[in-house]
């Protein structure tokens, strides 16, 4: 799988990427996670990606144009593989992010990421460039940078190979809408006067699944 981020600030991706699960995926050629500085597609000498919004106010709009642009460069860069690419805007006002989408996005060959920023972009961005339009949350953040991070996290422990074992994704939290996992514990048996619940020390493989069951559920 190929990961395509576009951003401003490519220095904030600088580490997240490089450690644990995903350094591990990258290094086992299981994807490849491009960060790209979108001022690189601007033609001017300043390298501007913005303007002011033509209804005034305050703060600049990103540019349909340098988008565009690199949305281009960046699947003709994949074209020849033929892989399944969509291109995704990280805004506010998008749909809410889900672990069925982190599903749905981990069986694609190529993932365009586009991180907004400054006042907004250009709305012509949202109506023609682009396939999804995804929100982490109902809360404002200064650009799409932590979403992106969140969403090739969340994407890539679910791509085949990279956990080790693909079943451990499977019963998980929100593995199917709304779905909480059981609680685990592990040694000390009594720790501080709290002791582990019997029946997961019993050995009795039924009981303790009826047991994980019942303690497992929807989320409230």
């Amino acid at each position: 799988m190929v990961i395509d981020i576009l951003t401003l600030f490519p220095e904030m991706f600088d580490g997240p990427f490089d450690e644990s699960i995903l350094k591990r995926a990258k290094n086992k050629a299981l994807v490849e996670i491009i960060i790209h500085n979108l001022r690189d597609y601007a033609t001017d000498r300043h390298h501007t990606v913005d303007d002011r919004p033509f209804s005034g106010g305050p703060g600049m709009i990103l540019r349909v144009d340098i988008v565009d642009r690199a949305i281009n460069a960046l699947k003709l860069e994949t074209r020849n593989s033929k892989l399944e690419t969509k291109t995704v805007l990280l805004d506010a006002g998008g749909e809410k992010y889900t672990q069925q989408k982190a599903q749905s996005f981990s069986k694609l060959g190529h993932l365009i990421l586009i991180c907004g920023h400054y006042e907004g972009i250009d709305h012509r961005i949202h109506e023609h460039l682009v396939d999804e339009i995804i929100s982490v949350g109902d809360y404002v953040l200064t650009g799409g940078e932590l979403p992106a991070m969140i969403i090739a996290d969340s994407v890539v422990r679910l791509l085949p190979g990279v956990l080790g074992d693909d079943q451990s994704t499977l019963e998980e939290s929100h593995s199917t809408p709304g779905y909480l996992e059981y609680p685990q514990y592990t040694r000390p048996e009594e720790y501080n006067g709290w002791k582990v619940p019997e029946i997961l020390l019993s050995g009795n493989h039924g009981a303790i699944k009826e047991w994980q069951e019942l303690h497992s559920g929807k989320q409230k």
